[in-house]
C-alpha cells in the first residue's frame, strides 16, 4: 500500500487538542494542500482564513456553540464515544475544541459549488495534516461564529469580501498527549454497487 493510501486510511477527526501550536512549515504545507485542491471550474474561489490568536478562536467557537442546535446525542445515536462533539456532551462551550489554529474556509456566496469546493479543500488539508502527525475536524456551518456584533468585527477587521460567506471552519492541532488515537469504524459492505 501506498503511503497516500495508509494516510487515508489513518486519518481520523480529532477534537482534543495539545496547547502547543503547530510549526509554521507544516502550517505552510497544509495551506499548500488547500490551495491545490479541485474547485468547480478551476475558479480557485475558497479563501483561507488562518487564526492563531487563542483569544479570537476561543470567542468564535464560543459563538458558534451558541448558534449551533445540533440534534443531542442519545444512547443509540451520537457522533464520537471516544472524542465527543458538542452534539454528545452539552458541556463542551467551545465549538473549535480549544483547537491551537483555526482555517475559516470563506467562498463565494452566490456560486453553485462553493461548499463542495471547500470540502474537497478541507479533505487534502486534513490528509496533509495527518501525514504530517497534525490533528484535524473538519466543522459545518462556518457562518454560525460569525452571528453576532463581534464576529462581524471580525469579518471586517480580516478584510473578507461581503460576496463571501464562511462555508466551513477546519481545526488544526497536536492530538493531546496521552488520549489514545480514535479507532476507525468497519467500513459498511453495502455502499458500492457495480453494474
Amino acid at each position: 500500500m501506498n503511503e497516500t493510501m495508509r494516510t487515508i486510511l489513518h486519518r481520523r477527526a480529532i477534537r482534543r487538542f495539545d496547547t502547543k501550536q503547530i510549526e509554521e512549515e507544516a502550517l505552510q504545507q497544509i495551506l499548500q494542500a488547500g490551495l491545490y485542491a479541485p474547485s468547480a471550474g478551476g475558479r480557485q474561489g475558497v479563501i483561507f482564513a488562518v487564526c492563531q490568536d487563542k483569544e479570537i478562536n476561543e470567542r468564535l467557537g464560543k459563538i458558534k456553540r451558541a448558534n449551533s442546535s445540533p440534534r443531542m446525542a442519545t444512547a443509540t445515536s451520537y457522533v464520537s464515544r471516544e472524542q465527543p462533539s458538542i452534539a454528545d456532551d452539552p458541556k463542551l462551550t467551545n465549538a473549535f475544541y480549544n483547537a491551537p489554529t483555526i482555517i475559516t474556509l470563506f467562498a463565494p456566496k452566490n456560486f453553485l459549488f462553493s461548499a463542495e469546493d471547500c470540502a474537497v479543500a478541507a479533505e487534502n488539508m486534513m490528509l496533509a495534516a495527518d501525514s504530517l502527525g497534525i490533528g484535524s475536524c473538519y466543522i459545518g456551518q462556518g457562518w454560525n461564529a460569525f452571528a453576532d456584533p463581534y464576529g462581524q468585527e471580525i469579518l471586517k477587521k480580516w478584510e473578507i469580501p461581503v460576496d463571501h460567506y464562511a462555508v466551513m471552519q477546519l481545526l488544526l492541532g497536536y492530538p493531546r498527549p496521552g488520549d489514545k488515537y480514535p479507532e476507525g469504524k468497519s467500513r459498511k459492505s453495502d455502499r458500492i454497487l457495480r453494474f
